[in-house]
């Protein structure tokens, strides 16, 4: 009977490798074409209540197509001479004939130290991703003939968006790889086998082709939006994640090979083992990215579905696919190292030396931890702005990032990116006198009628096509004709003198908008990039304010069930988020004095806390199921140091797995990625070295079987509280 029920195993098990195999080769294309589904525009980023989206909104009424502005600029330090202005005069004509460049284009712009010209392109914001290629066009005309005295480059709005589509775009193959080559090394290191690597690598593949097929086919019929940076994490986090859940499926099952001689028996006792925890695991995961689709930020909103569908992914191939292929696989998988009956006592012994730790030292280990991660928290105070720059966006010197400096040094730094203001018509005169009285506003003029590509270029002043500056009675509009009126309302274009991504434009529209909001009967509106980029960052303060609670009640839930009590679900929580300002503090130094970043993006802390919470506790999960397992069995402090002892390689293993994977977004060179990539790595072995390792069983050991509360668990008296090595191997 034992036979047959082996053999009618082993045939599920083919059926279901070969059916997952079926479903891998016809999901192998899509990894390669989700930048076909990809939205990379500005657009994404906009919340859509925000002051700025009004904005837009009205901004769409004064053009005929929208366009976003590339700035094209030549400059000469011993001043700009008469054959470079012939040159740009054909450069305009070239420019004018790029498909996807909307004309007429304003003449040239100069600089009032006669050092460089600029010339704005307005691109057709229809084109999509296919700004890149406009860019790329506008940079090899402009790049054609340059001699060694003279600098041309090509940035502005679209410029810094070609960049962004460019890097984007590539992060399939490099990010891939390397992702492939941590992970394949470190399992290498992990098992010793020349064999069971393949196992893990072959399942997390499949999780991340899988998903890969869900995500791009839900973007393509926009349920979910998918952009760069959830691309990105999307790679990472599958085969990160996916190897975690391997690596701790793995391990359960040679330990039941250790105990039984059946593998079929030995899969399934393993499966019963690891499969509740590993659902527990990903299901706070996916709730926890959920939690995203409560932000105002749409860009916020595309990561939690988007990485929601990857560990989904990945939850269905390890719970059914690996399995299979372990049992397919049976003890030849663990070559040279097999495991058998006879194996049983090795179980775990390289921690216990660190569970006898704990047991003699328990509350001196959790006071001593939890200073340490305190003290490291503090470090929170270099954190930084939380506002980077264009040109700080990038690690390398891009062509946009290029331009803008080259900008900064020859023109006011709001030029090429004014700043919109839509007052009632009656009131503009009015308005415009409010601006100018802001310190940081260089220049306020309105758009004229007949202008049809003014606020879509966001054309600079000087140029024509511009808006027309104040007459002798300082109205807008004065000297160049009546302003364009559209549903009874104006256009005003406001100067500043500061960059429109710095913190000084900030403060600059934050101003602005008290100005021109206190003028009476105008119902002023104000909106540009440098008004996003305000709306933006108070969307992500919101945000945080209302997704952190949300994700730390939807944990506390899960842990609540899965570990039947109330009192070490707090506790683990708690842990976890002392991890995480611990994390952000040490983080804080390295960014500021190792990488000499100047500070973060206003969504680090916000998807810093997501990804660390929600990936930390996957250890506690880990960890703190097997002990309240062990714990019904043992007695609350031997099943500690029981959990402890025989969940502490595999959770180690899979901590610098996840370390690791995460570590692979420095290859891109994004500031943002590279921040959330390091501060992941950093949380998550802070968590699997000290919180899980040290803090947690100390604490839990120390409490005793009170940390079960309220549940039946912690009432029951009487067990025997001894070390591991006294433990039977099988119970």
């Amino acid at each position: 009977m034992a036979g047959s029920r082996r053999r009618a195993a082993l045939l599920l098990a083919a059926l279901l490798a070969v059916g997952w195999l079926a479903v891998g080769a016809l999901s192998t294309p899509y990894p390669g074409r989700l930048s076909e589904v990809a939205t990379n525009d500005n657009a994404a980023f906009l919340p859509e209540d925000a002051e700025a989206t009004r904005g837009e909104r009205l901004a769409a009424g004064f053009v005929e197509r929208p366009t976003i502005p590339a700035l094209v600029v030549y400059a000469r330090d011993s001043g700009v001479t008469e054959a470079d202005r012939q040159r740009v005069g054909a450069d305009l004509a070239r420019f004018a004939a790029v498909p996807g460049v909307v004309a007429p284009l304003p003449p040239p712009i100069p600089s009032t130290d006669g050092k460089a010209l600029q010339v704005i392109v307005p691109i057709d914001n229809a084109e999509d991703d296919r700004t890149r290629e406009v860019v790329g066009e506008l940079r090899r005309i402009a790049g054609h003939g340059a001699d060694a005295g003279q600098v041309v480059v090509v940035g502005g709005p679209a410029g810094m968006l070609g960049d962004l589509i460019e890097v984007f775009s590539s992060i399939d193959g490099p990010l891939l790889l390397v992702t492939l080559g941590v992970v394949f090394v470190i399992l290498l290191v992990v098992y010793r086998s020349p064999v069971l690597w393949i196992v893990p690598l072959i399942a997390a593949g499949l999780s991340y082709a899988l998903a890969a097929l869900a995500v791009y086919f839900l973007a393509k019929n926009d349920v979910i939006t998918l952009n760069g940076q959830a691309q990105g994490i999307l790679t990472v986090l599958v085969f990160g994640a996916g190897t975690d859940y391997a690596l701790l499926l793995i391990a359960r099952y040679r330990e039941e090979l250790c105990r039984h001689h059946d593998t079929a028996t030995a899969i399934l006792a393993a499966w019963r083992g690891a499969a509740p925890a590993i659902f527990a695991s990903g299901g706070t995961v996916i709730a926890g990215l959920l939690c995203l689709l409560l932000s105002s930020l749409s860009s916020n909103q595309a990561m939690g579905p988007v990485a929601a569908v990857g560990i989904g992914a990945t939850l269905v191939v390890m719970l059914t696919f690996l399995p299979a292929l372990l049992l397919l696989g049976g003890r030849w998988a663990f070559w040279p190292r097999s495991p058998y009956v006879a194996h049983a006592a090795t179980v775990g012994r390289l921690w216990k030396p660190v569970a006898h730790f704990v047991a003699r030292r328990s509350r001196l280990v959790w006071v001593v931890t939890t200073l340490a991660l305190i003290a490291l928290g503090f470090g929170l105070t270099q954190l930084g702005a939380t506002r980077l720059s264009q040109s700080e966006l990038f690690t390398n010197k891009t062509d946009s990032v290029l331009a803008q400096e080259v900008i900064d040094r020859h023109y006011p730094g709001g030029l090429g990116s004014p700043v919109t203001i839509f007052p009632l018509a009656g009131a503009a005169d009015r308005v415009a006198a409010a601006a100018r009285t802001v310190p940081g506003v260089a220049e306020v003029r309105a758009v004229p009628a007949g202008d049809p590509n003014a606020t879509g270029s966001e054309a600079a002043p000087g140029a024509p096509g511009a808006p027309a500056g104040p007459g002798p009675s300082g109205g807008p509009g004065a000297s160049g004709g009546p302003p364009k009126v559209v549903d009874g309302r104006v256009q005003l274009q406001a100067t500043l003198t500061a960059p429109a991504d710095s913190a000084e434009a900030e403060q600059t529209v934050r101003e602005l908008r008290v100005a021109v909001h206190g003028v009476p009967d105008a119902d002023a509106v104000v909106g540009g990039s440098a008004a996003i980029g305000v709306d933006t960052a108070d969307a992500n303060t919101r945000d945080r304010n209302v997704i952190i609670p949300s994700v730390l009640g939807v944990i506390a839930v899960i842990l609540a069930l899965l570990l039947r009590a109330l009192l070490a679900p707090i506790l683990l929580i708690l842990t976890v988020v002392l991890s995480f300002l611990a994390t952000l503090g040490l983080c804080a130094f390295l960014f500021r004095y190792a990488f000499g970043f100047p500070g973060v993006d206003a969504s680090f802390p916000l998807f810093a806390f997501v990804f660390l919470v929600a990936l930390g506790i996957d250890y506690n999960i880990f960890l703190m199921s097997r002990v309240r397992e062990e714990s019904v069995h043992r007695g609350t402090r031997s099943g500690v140091l029981r959990g402890l002892v025989v969940t502490g390689g595999v959770i180690t293993s899979a901590g610098f797995v996840l370390a690791a994977t995460f570590s692979a977004l420095a290859v891109l060179p994004l500031v943002i990625l590279i921040e959330l990539g390091l501060a992941v790595a950093l949380g998550v072995l802070l968590d699997t070295i000290v919180v899980r390792s040290l803090l947690v069983p100390a604490l839990t050991y120390d409490i005793g079987p009170a940390v079960w509360w309220p549940s039946k668990l912690s009432r029951i008296r009487g067990h025997p509280e001894t070390h591991p090595e006294t433990q039977p191997e099988s119970r």
